[in-house]
């Protein structure tokens, strides 16, 4: 397996206040792992540092086996190349439409064929389920999941290797949220991609998740399936996994399995 994320020894800082304390993991290629934890155990801060947007008070981060934080430009842009990130919420442009959402990071990053644009947004689309007409529509015009998949669309424009996401199915009701997390599952399978989210919510992480961080005290708690997390005895990870909901939820994922 090639590691797509190597951490090492990292560690976060914001005042007096650590974060994170000689933090390590790594992330191999097409996998899907999940971070979880409670509030303040820098869930997102961390799915941040790993492509660069927020450097950590000590240690190392190695994306595609390149260092980050060296202040090489034409390096940083190159990365920006393999990856792409929804953030949570869905983060568009309010005064753009979805078009020019999605085609934001192909113009930002030098692709100036406006015909090769245009087709590559209709693509992008397509592979979110949604419709050509919808190209033209609003940020306001649309409904929660479709923000979701507008802003899916645009992490994908540039064809990553690397997708990150941060709380994807927020906002959502159930049906919807489960519609994503199927949608999220087959681009995995289909492109290949190595995939990176952020989650509290237990059906997503068991419809998606081959591998789960736990942090917590500062760290990585605990590393594994679900399964194998299941079985450290800590307190967050029982009141997080052996609830009557994660219950429900873990069962369902047993069930899909053995169809």
């Amino acid at each position: 397996m090639t590691a797509v994320i190597e951490i090492e020894n990292l560690s976060t800082r914001f005042g007096e206040t650590w974060v994170h304390r000689d933090l390590n993991l790594v992330i191999e290629k097409g996998e899907v792992m999940a971070l979880v934890g409670g509030s303040g155990s820098g869930k997102t801060t961390l799915l941040r540092q790993m492509i660069g947007l927020l450097s950590p008070t000590q240690g190392r981060i190695r994306l595609f086996g390149e260092p980050l934080f060296t202040g090489n430009p034409e390096q940083e842009r190159n990365l920006r190349r393999r990856f792409g990130m929804l953030f949570q919420y869905g983060a568009l442009y309010s005064s753009f439409t979805v078009f020019q959402n999605i085609a934001f990071p192909l113009r930002e990053l030098g692709v100036v064929d406006e015909d090769l644009i245009h087709d590559l947004v209709m693509l992008k689309l397509s592979m979110v389920e949604l419709l050509p007409r919808h190209a033209w529509l609003m940020p306001s015009e649309l409904s929660g999941g479709m923000i979701k998949r507008v802003a899916l669309a645009r992490a994908l424009s540039m064809e990553p290797e690397l997708l990150l996401l941060d709380e994807p199915t927020a906002g959502l009701d159930p049906d919807r949220s489960e519609s994503f997390v199927r949608l999220i599952s087959s681009l995995h399978q289909q492109l290949g991609l190595t995939v990176v989210l952020v989650t509290h919510d237990l059906d997503t992480l068991a419809g998606l998740a081959t591998r789960v961080a736990v942090l917590a005290e500062q760290r990585i708690l605990a590393l594994g399936t679900i399964d194998e997390i299941m079985k450290v005895d800590h307190p967050f990870i029982r009141n997080f996994f052996c609830c009557d909901r994660a219950q429900r939820a873990l069962q369902g994922r047993i069930s899909v399995e053995n169809l």
